[in-house]
């Protein structure tokens, strides 16, 4: 048998040495999509040619029957005598029971936990904390989500109100955290940082260090962060709790005294949203922000109902008493807020604390707080036999009895024959005398 002219095509279907020629010459069947010349110098060792002309290395062996390969690379990046050594290499670790792809799997799985831990390594708090609060957003109320930008916020920002004269906004608690590396958040920093943060304003501090709580907490439970982070949450420690302290329990409410003076002194404020605001603060004993957060749509004038925006259960449905209806339907429908401002951002009402105190020193009041209109709503409750479930579902408190949680329903019309008792009754120790015709338009009040 003559034998090929080195100008020829290499017989695939013989073994031979490889050669730079005999690689060079290696070209792909018409009929197949790739081929293979093997190499008789190290057994396995392959050259695949594609339909397109690419050339590689290529170890080919039989594991538990069947044929694997594993591509060593390009022809042109490796020699031949490095390829044979990768096959020689590849044959040893299959001879010792060992997948090669398997081995390379594995290496490949390493590599990127340790390029992860790496990353987790050096991420700041401030990255972190951005990724928490879009993923926890969807189940986050739009106030408790702008609570964490509050307390994270950089601060700077030019401002004429809330600055106590400064003219620039203060950081928030929690951003002079948000650069350290997340693995650098140990119980000592939060340690030292809550006793610094408690001198000058304690109960912001307060809630940061829950929020914070809460984040390292996540973070625990999220692979790529739970390596940095230690077993125990670091800001669950008694040095913190001790350094923040508990909050003081706030008792401001009118006395059934002070009702006179109140409504007097609120009904003469100017602006008449606000004058409306704070009375409807006090005959509903919402929130503040809940009251703020009401629109022209969530009044049902036909069932005599206010859909109120609650921070627990997402909304509840409180009875539109007379004297608010007379309120609210007095005010001017600016766009959809009820409580509207043709200044304020958003064009609703900012909680107006500073005109209430204003008030308050008019009528001779000391130290009532807009919560502490909340809480002269329920204190002046007492004076009257009403459930104190109703009063509770009036107010979004959670039902803390388990025949409250699962057996007592209260429609509207049973919460309005108590809500409408309560609110005359205030009317009444206020002086404020009030006939209530059938239409909204048609209210009146006469003072005595």
């Amino acid at each position: 048998m003559a034998r090929p002219k080195k100008a020829d095509a290499p017989d695939l279907a013989q073994a031979c040495e490889l050669t730079a020629g005999a690689i060079e010459r290696l070209t792909c069947p018409a009929d197949k999509l790739q081929a293979f010349m093997r190499d008789s110098k190290a057994p396995g060792l392959r050259v695949r040619v594609t339909a397109a002309g690419a050339k590689s290395f290529v170890f080919e062996a039989k594991l538990n029957r069947q044929t694997i390969r594993r591509t060593i690379g390009d022809v042109r990046a490796w020699s031949i005598e490095a390829a044979r050594n990768e096959a020689n290499r590849l044959r040893v670790t299959l001879d010792g029971g060992i997948d090669p792809r398997e081995v390379e799997r594995q290496q490949q799985a390493d590599k990127a936990v340790k390029a992860s831990a790496a990353a987790a390594h050096a991420v700041t708090v401030g990255e972190v904390w951005s990724a928490y609060l879009e993923a926890r957003r969807p189940q986050w109320g739009e106030r408790h989500y702008q609570d964490h930008e509050t307390l994270s916020k950089a601060g700077g920002e030019v401002s004429k109100r809330g600055t106590r004269g400064r003219g620039v906004t203060i950081a928030g608690p929690l951003h002079c955290l948000l650069a350290l590396p997340l693995r650098d958040l140990t119980a000592p920093v939060i340690e030292a940082w809550a006793a610094r943060e408690t001198k000058t304003r304690p109960t912001p501090a307060r809630l940061a260090w829950r929020c914070l709580k809460a984040f390292l907490g996540w973070c625990a439970e999220q692979p790529q962060y739970a390596p940095v982070l230690p077993s125990v949450n670091p800001a669950k420690t008694k040095k913190t709790r001790e350094a923040l302290g508990r909050a003081g329990i706030k008792q401001d409410a009118l006395m059934r005294e002070q009702l006179t003076v109140w409504f007097d002194a609120v009904r003469q404020v100017q602006n008449p949203v606000i004058a409306a605001y704070l009375q409807t603060l006090l005959l509903t004993g919402a929130r503040p922000g809940e009251v703020l957060a009401l629109r022209w749509d969530e009044i049902n004038t036909k069932w005599r109902g206010l859909t109120i925006r609650d921070k627990v259960e997402g909304e509840r449905v409180i009875p539109l008493t007379p004297y608010v209806s007379h309120l609210l339907h007095a005010l001017p429908r600016r766009n959809e807020w009820v409580f509207s401002s043709l200044t304020a951002a958003g064009g609703v009402l900012t909680i107006p604390r500073k005109q209430h105190g204003e008030a308050c020193a008019v009528a001779g009041i000391e130290g009532l707080t807009l919560h502490g209109l909340r809480r002269s709503f329920k204190s002046l409750t007492e004076w009257l036999e009403v459930p104190a479930g109703v009063v509770a579902q009036v107010m979004g408190h959670k039902p803390s009895a388990t025949a409250e949680k699962h057996y007592t329903v209260r429609p509207l019309d049973l919460l309005r024959v108590h809500h409408e008792k309560i609110e005359a009754w205030i009317l009444e120790q206020a002086g404020v005398q009030f006939v209530a015709d059938v239409e909204p338009g048609k209210l009146r009040v006469v003072t005595a």
